[in-house]
């Protein structure tokens, strides 16, 4: 199995999949590699990269949420779903309220933008596939809860980052997922999570397990996987545990660089 992140990995800068990535992937797929998509983002959001890889076959499987919700890509069957309920919420609401920060609070299908925070980073640059519903802290329903997240410029989470308090890094699994984007997570939701779920599925464990990644919510995939692989313009905390690292960046694409030497792809 061929575990990818996205953004920064297998996307260039302009969000597109190049077309070496996609022709190596694509060969391996057909050559009956298990070839997933790992992402923080829902799954209505990546259906043209879906669609674009052809991974549309019985045993597809695409990783959502941070590992979060595992859905099978054919029929949108979930075979795995881990989340949080409101009340889970409150002391990162307060936080927030506290430091004048914005607040987005999503479940498996909409946005909630926390309207009395203020618009996000995430909000104003709308993903095509999700609902921005604004309301109140006080209205927001109690669904199951996929992530909460404060988006806001890079340097202002700088600051907000190292000041984050043990309480809520007890509370969630907070993670840098971009330098926008700070989330808080359910503490057992982990892309590694999701990911061990599929493999079960498979009968497998992580020494069947190739993964890519650059950024702090690939840590644990690309340190647990048998072939963890960060990207060369990955962080360089995701470098220090990977097994190696590509030789190109994603706008070089470095991941079809890596697949080619490593199964010989000729």
């Amino acid at each position: 199995m061929i575990a990818l992140d996205l953004d920064n990995t297998l996307l260039d800068s302009h969000k597109k999949i190049s077309e070496a990535n996609v022709a190596a992937l694509q060969r391996l797929h057909q050559q009956g590699l298990k070839i997933v998509l790992c992402t923080g983002r829902p799954l209505s959001a990546i259906q043209p990269y879906i669609a674009q890889l052809g991974l549309t076959a019985e045993t597809d499987y695409t990783i959502t949420f941070n590992g979060g919700l595992v859905v099978h890509n054919a029929t949108g069957d979930v075979l795995y779903q881990n989340g949080l309920h409101k009340p889970d919420f409150e002391p990162l609401y307060r936080y927030a309220t506290r430091r004048g920060l914005p607040l987005d609070i999503l479940d498996f299908n909409h946005n909630f933008q926390i309207k009395e925070l203020g618009p996000s980073l995430y909000t104003q640059t709308k993903r095509v596939g999700v609902d921005y519903l604004p309301v109140s802290f006080k209205e927001l329903p109690d669904n199951l809860f996929s992530t909460a997240l404060i988006s806001t410029t890079p340097s202002t989470l700088d600051t907000v980052n190292p000041q984050v308090s043990h309480d809520l890094f007890t509370t969630y699994h907070v993670v840098r997922s971009q330098p926008h984007m700070l989330e808080f997570l359910s503490p057992e939701v982990d892309k590694i999570v999701g990911i061990k779920a599929l493999l079960s599925r498979f009968n497998w464990d992580t020494s069947n397990l190739m993964t890519f990644g650059d950024a702090e919510n690939d840590f644990h995939m690309i340190q647990q996987a048998g072939e963890g692989v960060a990207m060369i313009n990955g962080q360089p905390d995701v470098k220090a545990v990977a097994d190696h690292i590509t030789a190109k960046d994603n706008n070089e694409s470095g991941v079809a660089d890596y697949l080619q030497r490593y199964f010989d792809l000729v």
